[in-house]
Protein backbone atom coordinates (compact mmCIF):
# COMPACT_ATOMS: atom_id res chain seq x y z
CA UNK A 1 0.00 0.00 0.00
CA UNK A 2 2.54 2.38 0.69
CA UNK A 3 4.43 1.62 -3.08
CA UNK A 4 1.17 2.82 -4.21
CA UNK A 5 1.27 5.86 -2.05
CA UNK A 6 4.80 6.87 -3.11
CA UNK A 7 3.91 6.44 -7.31
CA UNK A 8 1.53 9.18 -5.93
CA UNK A 9 3.99 11.16 -4.08
CA UNK A 10 6.47 10.75 -6.85
CA UNK A 11 3.86 12.38 -9.30
CA UNK A 12 2.68 14.85 -7.00
CA UNK A 13 5.93 15.88 -6.14
CA UNK A 14 6.98 15.99 -10.47
CA UNK A 15 4.01 18.62 -11.03
CA UNK A 16 5.22 21.13 -8.11
CA UNK A 17 3.73 19.19 -5.13
CA UNK A 18 5.78 19.55 -1.18
CA UNK A 19 6.43 16.72 0.98
CA UNK A 20 7.35 16.46 4.44
CA UNK A 21 7.52 13.90 7.23
CA UNK A 22 5.70 14.10 10.27
CA UNK A 23 5.90 11.90 12.79
CA UNK A 24 6.65 8.97 10.63
CA UNK A 25 4.12 9.43 8.00
CA UNK A 26 5.01 11.18 4.64
CA UNK A 27 2.43 13.85 3.86
CA UNK A 28 2.60 14.90 0.52
CA UNK A 29 0.36 18.09 -1.05
CA UNK A 30 -0.19 20.15 -4.20
CA UNK A 31 0.40 18.90 -7.24
CA UNK A 32 -1.87 17.24 -9.37
CA UNK A 33 -3.29 16.24 -6.63
CA UNK A 34 -5.16 19.47 -6.53
CA UNK A 35 -7.15 18.35 -9.74
CA UNK A 36 -7.22 14.43 -9.21
CA UNK A 37 -8.26 13.74 -5.44
CA UNK A 38 -11.31 15.52 -5.40
CA UNK A 39 -12.25 13.57 -9.09
CA UNK A 40 -12.01 10.27 -7.78
CA UNK A 41 -14.72 9.86 -5.19
CA UNK A 42 -17.98 8.15 -5.66
CA UNK A 43 -20.45 10.28 -4.34
CA UNK A 44 -18.05 12.93 -2.17
CA UNK A 45 -14.75 14.81 -3.10
CA UNK A 46 -11.80 13.73 -1.08
CA UNK A 47 -9.23 16.18 -0.34
CA UNK A 48 -7.10 13.78 1.75
CA UNK A 49 -6.41 9.98 1.33
CA UNK A 50 -3.88 7.90 3.14
CA UNK A 51 -2.01 5.00 1.31
CA UNK A 52 -0.11 3.12 3.84
CA UNK A 53 2.36 5.56 5.43
CA UNK A 54 1.87 8.20 2.86
CA UNK A 55 -0.56 10.59 3.44
CA UNK A 56 -1.69 13.07 0.36
CA UNK A 57 -3.75 16.21 0.41
CA UNK A 58 -4.35 18.63 -2.05
CA UNK A 59 -2.50 21.77 0.23
CA UNK A 60 -1.17 21.82 3.40
CA UNK A 61 -4.29 23.57 5.39
CA UNK A 62 -5.87 20.29 4.67
CA UNK A 63 -2.80 17.92 6.08
CA UNK A 64 -3.09 19.96 9.08
CA UNK A 65 -6.99 19.64 9.20
CA UNK A 66 -6.96 16.04 8.70
CA UNK A 67 -3.79 14.87 10.46
CA UNK A 68 -6.11 12.82 13.76
CA UNK A 69 -8.53 11.34 11.04
CA UNK A 70 -5.54 10.30 8.16
CA UNK A 71 -3.27 8.72 11.14
CA UNK A 72 -6.10 6.63 12.29
CA UNK A 73 -6.04 5.02 8.47
CA UNK A 74 -2.42 4.57 8.71
CA UNK A 75 -2.94 2.30 12.07
CA UNK A 76 -5.43 0.62 9.80
CA UNK A 77 -3.26 0.02 7.35
CA UNK A 78 -0.65 -1.46 10.06
CA UNK A 79 -3.27 -3.70 11.64
CA UNK A 80 -5.11 -4.72 7.59
CA UNK A 81 -1.76 -5.00 6.29
CA UNK A 82 -1.99 -5.53 2.31
CA UNK A 83 -5.42 -6.38 3.09
CA UNK A 84 -6.68 -3.02 4.09
CA UNK A 85 -7.75 -1.54 1.18
CA UNK A 86 -9.63 -4.63 0.03
CA UNK A 87 -11.45 -4.64 2.94
CA UNK A 88 -12.27 -0.95 2.75
CA UNK A 89 -13.80 -1.53 -0.19
CA UNK A 90 -15.68 -4.43 0.25
CA UNK A 91 -17.08 -2.98 3.24
CA UNK A 92 -18.12 0.47 1.38
CA UNK A 93 -19.42 -2.24 -1.82
CA UNK A 94 -21.87 -3.95 1.39
CA UNK A 95 -23.03 -0.82 2.91
CA UNK A 96 -23.97 0.64 -0.38
CA UNK A 97 -25.59 -2.70 -1.50
CA UNK A 98 -27.64 -2.28 1.49
CA UNK A 99 -28.63 1.61 1.05
CA UNK A 100 -26.07 2.85 3.48
CA UNK A 101 -23.74 5.71 2.31
CA UNK A 102 -20.16 3.46 1.42
CA UNK A 103 -18.08 6.34 3.10
CA UNK A 104 -19.87 7.87 6.39
CA UNK A 105 -21.29 4.54 7.06
CA UNK A 106 -18.02 2.74 6.65
CA UNK A 107 -16.24 1.39 10.31
CA UNK A 108 -12.76 2.72 9.21
CA UNK A 109 -14.32 6.19 8.25
CA UNK A 110 -16.44 6.46 11.71
CA UNK A 111 -13.28 5.13 13.37
CA UNK A 112 -11.53 7.61 12.26
CA UNK A 113 -13.87 10.35 12.35
CA UNK A 114 -13.91 9.10 15.97
CA UNK A 115 -10.13 10.04 16.67
CA UNK A 116 -11.25 13.97 15.16
CA UNK A 117 -12.31 14.82 18.64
Amino acid sequence: VSFVGCAVAAAALATGGRSRVVDGVLEVEGGILTRVLPRIGIGMSPVAMTLGHVVVAIDADTLDRTRRHERVHVQQTERWGILFPAAYLTLSAAIALRGGDPYRDNWFEREARAAEG
